[in-house]
Parts: structure tokens; sequence; C-alpha cells
């Protein structure tokens, strides 16, 4: 009796499992699916972002820097004999901007127009800048903040001079002159600024481009982003109707991605100098004594090399001083 009842229970239990397994039900329908929307890059926002770079400020002549004394020597004590004892150039720059500062994808080594002005600073100080410099990528928001705490000694990251910013850092003279245009598909029928009105443009945050979208009364919709990759790749996937930046940020991204175009003049006028810590006066004329050699040959091979014919000008602008 007791094997015939066992014999029973483990039939049913087959049974069972052969109901549950050979009858799967009616389909449950999955939940409709529409367009699905691309991801956003990371703290998008708006106008909200557009202090630390404002170019209203006219309350002081920004491009005109400290004369160099001593030219490149090093005298004792000063900040670059100090740089020269830790044995590293600390550089804020960007790994994001293509031609400019950006990480090599083949060699992950960072190059650019502002890498190689670093790498002539290094030499000015050390001989050589194999191995003395030491890169922090940051991104544009930033770039007051690491030289307010003396986290870098240099930052070299297309960083428009302005009043404003010259109330928190110091400045070389300016060594590259860019203009603020437009990027757009190539089908595109924009053509300038107020041709945006009501419609999402990309700058990042506290640039100089950010504050002209905001102010321009057209009312354009200010788009705001860490990097201008992201300013890129928003774009790219309709997020945005247009990029709005430096001509030379924006023909790295043209050079990135054919599909897009430059339009429109220059509406703005953007002189890039090497920001230096407030009180480290010295260095703002070693750094402008580099410069003035700089002008005089290298520069001219660095912009060959990285602009070349993209951009209308080659000629470096000249040295103002107080």
């Amino acid at each position: 009796m007791m094997r015939n009842g066992l014999r029973t229970a483990v039939l049913g239990a087959v049974l069972v499992l052969a109901t549950a397994c050979g009858s799967a039900g009616s389909p449950v329908d999955p939940a409709p699916v529409g367009d699905v929307a691309p991801p956003l890059p990371a703290n998008v926002g708006g106008a909200d972002n557009t202090g630390g770079g404002g170019t209203t400020d006219t309350s002081c002549n920004p491009l005109a820097s400290l004369r160099p004394t001593n030219g490149t020597s090093i005298t004792s004590d000063s900040t670059m004999a100090k740089i020269k004892e830790k044995g590293k150039l600390i550089a804020g720059v960007d790994q994001t901007t293509f031609l400019f500062g950006f990480r090599n994808p083949t060699s992950g080594q960072l190059e650019g127009f502002d890498i190689d002005m670093v790498n002539e600073i290094a030499k000015a100080i050390f001989g050589s800048a194999e191995g003395r410099v030491q890169f922090r990528a940051i991104p544009s928001k930033l770039r007051e903040e690491v030289l307010e705490k003396k986290q870098v000694d240099i930052v070299v990251r297309t960083y428009s001079i302005t009043c404003s910013r010259l109330k928190k850092v110091n400045f070389s003279t300016a060594y590259y002159q860019a203009g603020q245009r437009i990027l757009v598909e190539a089908g595109s029928k924009v053509a300038q600024l107020s041709d945006l009105a009501g419609r999402r443009v990309c700058a990042t945050k506290t640039s100089t481009s950010l504050t002209k979208i905001a102010a321009d009364p057209s009312k354009p919709v200010p788009v705001s982003v860490d990097n201008w990759s992201d300013c890129l790749v928003m774009l790219q996937q309709k997020q945005v109707e247009a990029v709005s930046t430096d001509d030379v940020i924006l023909a790295g991204m043209l050079a990135q991605d054919p599909t897009l175009k430059i339009v429109g003049d220059r509406f703005t006028e953007e002189n890039y100098g090497i920001g230096i810590p407030k009180e480290n006066e010295d260095m703002v004329r070693y750094v402008n004594a580099v410069l003035e050699n700089v002008r005089g040959g290298a520069w001219q091979a660095i912009y060959a090399k990285w602009i070349g014919n993209k951009l209308e000008g080659g000629t470096p602008p000249p040295a103002q001083y107080k």
C-alpha cells in the first residue's frame, strides 16, 4: 500500500509539472514602446550657468598684461624656481576639444594647439617638456576655481580674457584670437544667431559663448553642458538646433563630423590667454616673455600643425602691456 501510495503521489506531481510546462497560457502584451529619446549628457543646464565668463564688463582693457622684465631667466624664490624645484609644471587643460586640447585615441596622449603652448612654457622652465608636465583635464566651469585654489600652475584651455575673469585670476597676453560663430546640420537654413530665436543652442557652462547666447535679443534658448564634446553629441542627436562658440572649437567639431557646417561671420572677438593665479605676477611676466619668443617662431609651426587651412587667419595677436 505504501508503494502504491508513493507511486500515486509521484505520478500526480509529474502531471502537475507537465501541465505547468506544457501550457504557457495567454502571452502578456509588453508595454508599448514608442520613439526612445537618446540620453542627455550629464549635467545639462540652461542660462543659469552663464556666470563667470561674462563679456559685458568693460571696466578694464582685458588684453593689457604685465610686461616681461627678466626674459626667461629664473630668479631664486620666484614662482618658476618653485615649479622647477618640484620638477613638474601642472597645467589645467581640455581633453575634449579636437585640435586644441584632446586625447589621441590611438596613443592616449593629450594633443592640440593648447597642449603645445603648455609644452613651450615647460621647455623654457626645464629645458625640455619631456616628462616635465602634469596635465590636469578640467571642464571649462572649473578654470577659475583650480587657479584660485592653486591646484594648477597655469590653465591653457581656450580661455578667453575678460574683465570679469581678471577680478579672480591673472592672464598672459593673448596668444590666439578666435571669434564666435554657429555650427548646424549641413541642410539647415540657419545663417546667423537671430535665426535661432526660440530654438535650443548649446554652449559650455560659464563660457563667454553661453553669455552671448543668453543675452541675444532674438532670445535663443541656451543649453549649457560641461564640455564642448557634449554639444557635438546633442547636435548629432537633434537635441539642440545649433552649437555656438569660437570658430576654432567649431572647426574641430566639423573635422569630426563633415555632415555639419559652420555658418555666419564672427560676431564676437575671443582672445585666448594663459590663466595664472592672481598673486603670481612674476609668473605672468615670465609666461609673457615665453610668448614673445613663441610669436617669433614656434607659433606658426603650431598653427600649421593643428589649424592649417581650416580657418582664415594664421598670425598671432600682438602683445599688449599695461
